[in-house]
């Protein structure tokens, strides 16, 4: 058995190396037939085809408002589009140009005289022959320059001969050649480039798609424009994308191309839209062009049809910002009629939930006038972060709070209202002698003398009638510290580029300064830090982080309901102030007396105010620095207006800003305003929440129906 079993395994060794050895004899004779039959039919293929990805664009995403209302959309556009290969030459651009002109119509007005010379030159080569004489190209050639160095040459002498004469040979039928050919040539290799996105006919879409077939390298498409839906309403820091024909900005080209953009791609350019365009741009479609060794493209695949932006959902109700814009503009007009006011040309307001930092609105009307020296109102949100300007009187709830946190106050602190006499300077005062007043009336009746006061004792100074006074310097940074806690002179931390820090005034050896500083007539703010301070005392101590944008969600492409949540921005507190919340509280009754009791600055506006608010005006002396230039440094005043509501729990607070309001006597436009926005939020709160309860109503199976709209928080 031993002896059978030692037989049978060298026989079946050599069955299995027998069949190895036909299969290894099968691939070396498959190979060679691939290789020496086939190898250059197969060799000739692979030189002959080439594989080249390419990325085309896809729809920005939108932008909503807090209540999901559409504030930017994307309107789609019939299109014809060019992509050139590597080795398209101006002559076959020439012939399609002259084919498209047959079915399209291009405006005319981007030609260019070097268009118009290439053309006549590509046109009329005899002629253009005869521009650069024998003897000349051949004294070129004695230059020892290379064949491309001396068609160069040539082709440089041959432009600068032509004369205007020549150009007018080209007839209106050439010149509407020219403009499609413009486009052709604009493009880069292998890239779309848009001929014609804007007023394509139908007809236009319909007659180039039946004829592609002699239009090599064109296609019908759908391309995208961005619109504003609300118009100029809050456009400034919605921001605005380059053109198809801008593409990406020069400055930046490098980063776009290194995230997979094309030259010629539509980008932000400027706030909302270029801050957030790598979520609203989107991922590009990926086209497969395969062409051959020469360049021309034999065959197109796609490879992924890409993906609409993401959508932002921003903290703004675009319903209030409208409505406020239009107060705004309302009432620089009935102040310009009074005729008082010949520097007044803006005005800004914004309002925020303090309790989360969601800005509600930031608003800015600014009035130019225009080529034809008529009065516009254009948009200028942006400047509630870009301009700051001096408060006055709106900032004296931060100095008195300073006053409490470095003891030279206390709770119920009485304090003489009289002019103070000091050295070499004009007579200090409030706009009437107070009598001894704490600082709750110091607040209510807007008070100078008793933050003069206040900041004497913080700068360690001992007032003196007639005698110089002593301060120390470091005061100034004492009270600026402070300040800051509330953001003021400080970015307010909001999610846009280009917010300024205000301006500090420099000279910290005048004591005078100091007193002024108190009163919110040295350093200067901007509007968003004064909502913010304001916020931070309505909220009891929080200053919270401002916001724009709520939310980042998927793209819905059913147009109707917005995408899943991508992130949701949760509210920030960027500090708590280091204070008592006694103190807080007694500033905040100050506000609220300042709006609510007889004697307030704002009494006579907001007493009849059902939704109990609180405040704090505030006039401020400045020096004219718009853009009349020959009223440079007149002196004018700044109308200024914080405040909240409701005092006891509140859920809106907003700063008013009226800079050059008045060269006189001051006609209450700061405080209009501050009230008819605060009219306006509570009056469209109320038809939301009426809304609300109607479509809330019970169903036919006895449930209710619920509904997308969202509460405003507080």
């Amino acid at each position: 058995m031993k002896k059978k079993k030692r037989a049978q395994v060298p026989f079946r060794l050599n069955i299995l190396f027998f069949v190895v050895f036909l299969l290894f004899s099968a691939l070396i004779l498959r190979l060679g037939v691939v290789q020496i039959v086939y190898g250059e039919q197969y060799r000739k293929e692979v030189e002959r085809t080439e594989n080249v990805t390419v990325s085309t664009p896809v729809p920005r995403g939108k932008i909503y408002d807090r209540y999901n209302r559409v504030i930017v959309d994307n309107v789609p556009l019939n299109a014809i589009t060019y992509t050139r290969t590597k080795t398209t030459t101006p002559e076959d651009t020439l012939k399609i140009a002259e084919r498209l002109a047959q079915y399209i119509d291009k405006p005319v007005d981007k030609i260019t005289e070097r268009d118009m010379k290439d053309y006549w030159i590509l046109t009329r080569k005899e002629k253009a022959e005869k521009k650069v004489s024998e003897a000349e190209k051949n004294a070129l050639k004695k230059k020892g320059l290379s064949d491309k160095e001396l068609d160069k040459k040539i082709y440089e002498l041959t432009l600068e001969r032509i004369t205007a004469d020549d150009l007018k040979e080209i007839t209106p039928k050439e010149m509407k050649v020219l403009a499609i050919k413009h486009e052709l040539d604009s493009g880069y290799a292998l890239t779309p480039q848009i001929v014609k996105n804007k007023n394509v006919t139908n007809q236009e879409y319909a007659v180039v798609s039946e004829h592609l077939e002699e239009l090599p390298g064109v296609d019908t498409t759908t391309d995208w424009e961005r619109r504003y839906v609300y118009g100029n309403t809050f456009r400034s820091v919605l921001g605005s994308v380059t053109s198809d024909e801008d593409g990406v900005p020069r400055e930046r080209l490098d980063y776009f191309l290194a995230r997979d953009y094309s030259r010629n791609d539509r980008v932000g350019k400027s706030y909302l839209e270029a801050q957030y365009e790598d979520v609203l741009h989107g991922k590009k479609a990926k086209v497969r062009n395969i062409t051959d060794k020469s360049g021309n493209i034999i065959d197109t695949e796609n490879v992924y049809a890409g993906e609409p932006g993401k959508d932002l959902v921003l903290t703004i109700d675009i319903e209030l910002q409208k409505r406020v814009e239009q107060i705004i503009q309302e009432e620089l007009q009935a102040t310009k009629r009074k005729g008082r006011s010949p520097l007044l040309d803006r005005a800004f307001v914004v309002m925020m939930n303090p309790k989360t930092g969601e800005v509600l609105t930031m608003a800015g009307v600014l009035l130019q006038k225009d080529g034809s020296g008529k009065a516009k109102f254009v948009d200028y949100s942006i400047g509630n972060i870009t301009s700051a300007y001096a408060m006055g009187s709106a900032v004296k709830g931060a100095t008195v709070l300073t006053g409490f946190q470095t003891g030279v106050l206390h709770l119920n602190t009485y304090i003489k209202d009289e002019p103070l006499y000091i050295k070499d300077t004009k007579p200090k005062k409030s706009w009437k002698n107070m009598g001894l007043i704490n600082e709750l009336t110091a607040l209510k009746q807007s008070s100078n003398v008793y933050m003069f006061k206040t900041a004497i004792a913080i700068g360690g100074g001992i007032y003196r009638p007639n005698e110089p006074l002593d301060i120390n310097p470091k005061a100034f940074t004492t009270i600026r510290r402070y300040f800051s806690q509330f953001g003021l002179g400080v970015k307010t931390g909001i999610d846009l580029s280009n917010e300024i820090n205000g301006f500090q005034g420099q000279n910290t050896s005048q004591p005078g300064l100091l007193l002024d500083l108190a009163i919110g007539q040295y350093d200067m703010y901007t509007p968003m830090q004064m909502a913010q301070y304001v916020s931070t005392i309505a909220n009891g101590g929080y200053r919270m982080k401002p916001q724009i944008v709520k939310e980042i969600r998927e793209p819905n492409n059913n147009g109707k309901e917005l995408g899943p949540i991508i992130r949701d921005f949760e509210p920030i507190v960027l500090n708590r102030i280091d204070m008592k919340t006694e103190y807080i509280n007694r500033v905040k009754e100050g506000f609220r007396r300042v709006m609510q009791e007889s004697g307030g600055t704002a009494y006579s506006y907001f007493a009849s105010a059902s939704y109990k608010p609180a405040g704090k005006t505030g006039t401020a002396q400045a020096f004219y620095d718009g853009p009349i230039k020959s009223r440079q440094n007149e002196s004018t005043y700044n109308l200024t207006l914080v405040g909240y509501a409701p005092y006891d729990n509140p859920e809106v607070s907003f700063a008013v800003v009226v800079p050059w309001a008045t060269q006189g006597e001051s006609d209450g436009i700061n405080n209009r305003i501050g009230r008819r926005i605060l009219d306006t939020y509570f009056e469209l709160k109320a038809q939301r929440t009426s809304k609300t309860k109607n479509r809330s109503s019970v169903d036919t199976d006895g449930g209710t129906t619920s509904t997308n709209l969202k509460k405003v928080s507080g």
